[in-house]
Order: C-alpha cells, then structure tokens, then sequence
C-alpha cells in the first residue's frame, strides 16, 4: 500500500538528490536509482515510469542552470540532438507498454555494460575535444544514432543519458565534459519533457510524489553538474564508466529476477 507520510517524502527526495547527482556528473544513470526505488514504494511500473520522466525534467533544469553559466552547449549540435532524438523518444514512449519489462532490461543491461567496457578500453577517449563538423555523413550518420537512442530513452528509460554522451564523444569528438553538458540539458529538459507528456497522456502520474522528487532532482542536478565541470574529463570519464559498469550488472539481475 502506498503511504504519503513525511518519511516516504524525505526519503523520496534523498534518492532524487543522490541518483540526479550522480547522473549530473557522470551524463546519465538517474535512472538507475530513481525508478527502481519508485517501484519499491509502491507504483506500478507504467506509473513509476512517467512520475520518473517528470522528475528527471528538474534534472535538466538544475544542470542547465549550471552549464549555461559555463557556456557548454553548440547550438548546431544542441539543434541536432533535439530535431533528431525527439521522434524517436515518442515511438519509444508509445512502445513501451508493448515490450516485456524482463527482455527489456536485460537487452539495456548488456547495452549498458558495454558503453563502459567500450570506454574503458580506450584510456584517450573524450578526454579532448576533436570536433567533427556537424555537416554531410557526420550530420545524417549522427542524427540516425540519435534517433535511435531516442527510442530505447522513450521505451526504457533507466541510464539512456549515458548512451548520448558516449554517442556525442564518440561520433561528434566532444570532451566527457561538454558531451555531460549536452545530455543533461537537452535529454533531461527535451527528451525526457516530451516523454513525461506522453507517457502522462498514456498513463497516470503520481502527482503526490512530484514535489520531493522535483525538489532533489534541482539540487543534485546543480551539484553533479558544478562538479563535473570543476573536476574536468579524466575524472568525469572513470565515473561515466563506473556507473555504466554498475548500472549494467544492477539491470541484468533486476532482469534475471523478474
């Protein structure tokens, strides 16, 4: 039975402030705490699902406030991720009723394990900017890859930030840094505001847990994100990789158990 107590509230807000923290300084992996814990209290996973997209919105706000100051976003680029990666997150949104909750997250378990093992392997990646302009194959080869990670952002929700940072390192060459910068703002404000709507119009929110998860979910994204830019790449890219690492054995056992 879901309770509305004060603890249940508190509680709700330390786990926003920690899993937004996290994915502020590491670019993704709210997720991997947030929703989980919504379930555990009580939601429904369809439920649990659209109060954590809402949620995962006052992420980017609190991120955006932070890296807008530091001047951190391509508006070429930032075009780019939103014209290309919001179809996807509504086909994904519409789907996500359709897929197993079990195949799901093993198929994201395994597809997150490896952007970290992927990551690892390559000691210089991201810890320089080597800028690709955002013109002919880079642009249409680029906006595919966008728009993919749209679909699994829309249908699977849990750590899909850390598949658009490591798209923006890998393919467009931008630093851990600015690519952290980019997911926070445009796949916490944009993509994941448009999956909340849908979601919303699809299913119930649970508006009576909003205002602790919006409260922790401002501060940690302000926190994570001020000290992603004051620790710089080396630092930002082992996190990136520890929690994709951690986030992909976590969703291969939530998988097994299902």
């Amino acid at each position: 039975m879901i309770t509305e107590d004060l603890p249940v509230q508190l509680a709700l807000a330390v786990v926003a402030l920690i899993s937004n923290g996290l994915s502020a300084f590491a670019g993704g992996g709210a997720g991997l705490v947030q929703l989980p814990a919504l379930i555990l209290l009580g939601l429904d996973f369809s439920t649990a699902l659209a109060t954590h997209k809402v949620a995962s919105v006052a992420l980017g706000v609190g991120a955006a406030g932070r890296h807008w100051r530091a001047s951190s976003l391509d508006r070429r680029l930032s075009a780019l991720v939103l014209c290309a990666g919001l179809p996807g997150v509504v086909i994904g949104a519409n789907l996500v009723l359709a897929i197993p909750d079990n195949t799901a997250t093993i198929c994201l378990a395994f597809l997150t394990l490896g952007l970290g093992l992927y990551s690892s392997r390559r000691p210089r990646l991201g810890n320089d900017e080597h800028r690709r302009a955002v013109t002919g194959t880079t642009l249409w080869v680029g906006a595919f890859g966008l728009f993919t990670i749209g679909i699994i952002n829309g249908s699977l929700t849990s750590g899909t930030g850390l598949f658009v940072t490591l798209w923006l390192v890998r393919w467009f060459g931008l630093s851990y840094t600015r690519a952290v910068a980019h997911t926070l703002i445009l796949v916490g404000l944009g993509w994941n505001g448009i999956g909340a709507l849908t979601l919303g119009l699809k299913g119930d929110i649970h508006w009576q847990w909003l205002p602790a998860l919006i409260v922790g979910s401002l501060i940690g994204g302000y926190i994570g994100a001020h000290w992603s830019i004051k620790q710089g790449d080396k630092v930002v890219k082992q996190a990136f990789e520890i929690l994709a690492l951690i986030m992909g054995f976590s969703l291969l056992a939530r998988g097994l158990l299902i």
